[in-house]
């Protein structure tokens, strides 16, 4: 099975409504994983605009 990511935040998602941004839109098309682990001092997260950590995809289609 592939894996759901969130269009507008880019996380994985598993459910059917994003935890994080709460919308239902969502992709199997992506490249790349960025597991964030400390949003705050993640430069990689800083880029990303990601505020929560977690697994996010690099490039959503």
């Amino acid at each position: 099975m592939k894996k759901k990511v969130c269009r507008t935040c880019k996380c994985f998602v598993e459910g059917e409504i994003c935890p994080l941004c709460k919308k239902a839109s969502f992709s199997t098309t992506f490249q790349g994983h960025a597991f964030i682990l400390d949003a705050n001092k993640s430069e990689i997260g800083k880029r990303m605009g990601v505020e929560v950590k977690g697994e996010y995809a690099i490039k959503v289609r």
